[in-house]
C-alpha cells in the first residue's frame, strides 16, 4: 500500500486491498480536492470487490465532499459490490441525518 498524497494536510487516496479498494479521506474534504476525488473514484470503480470508505481522519467535509462520498457509495452499490463508510466523523453523520440518508449508507465503526 502506497500513499499517493501523504504529504498533504488534506486528501483522498485509493488503496488496493485483497478484496477490493480502501478509499482513505483525511483533513478537509472539500472542493479543493476535486481532481483527487475524480482519480480516486475512477480507480475504486474499475477494480472489483468491496469498497471501504475510511473517514476516520476526516476533520471537515463540505457539500462537494459529501457528494463524492455519496456518488462513490451509490456507484459501488449499483454495481452489486459490498460498500461501507467506516468511522465517519460526527459532522458527516449529522449531514447524512439532515438529508434523510442515514439509513441508506452502510456504516462501520472501529472498536479502537
Amino acid at each position: 500500500m502506497t500513499s499517493v498524497w501523504p504529504e498533504q494536510a488534506s486528501g483522498l487516496e485509493a488503496i488496493e486491498i485483497p478484496d477490493g479498494t480502501l478509499v482513505r479521506m483525511w483533513g478537509s474534504v472539500d472542493e479543493s480536492l476535486r481532481a483527487q476525488a475524480s482519480a480516486v473514484m475512477a480507480h475504486a470503480l474499475v477494480r472489483s470487490g468491496s469498497v471501504v470508505v475510511d473517514a476516520d481522519a476526516m476533520e471537515f467535509v463540505d457539500s462537494s465532499g459529501l457528494a463524492f462520498i455519496l456518488q462513490l457509495l451509490r456507484a459501488a452499490q449499483e454495481d452489486g459490490r459490498p460498500v461501507v463508510l467506516r468511522d465517519p466523523p460526527t459532522l458527516l453523520l449529522e449531514m447524512l441525518d439532515l438529508l434523510g440518508l442515514s439509513d441508506q449508507v452502510p456504516l462501520e465503526f472501529s472498536t479502537s
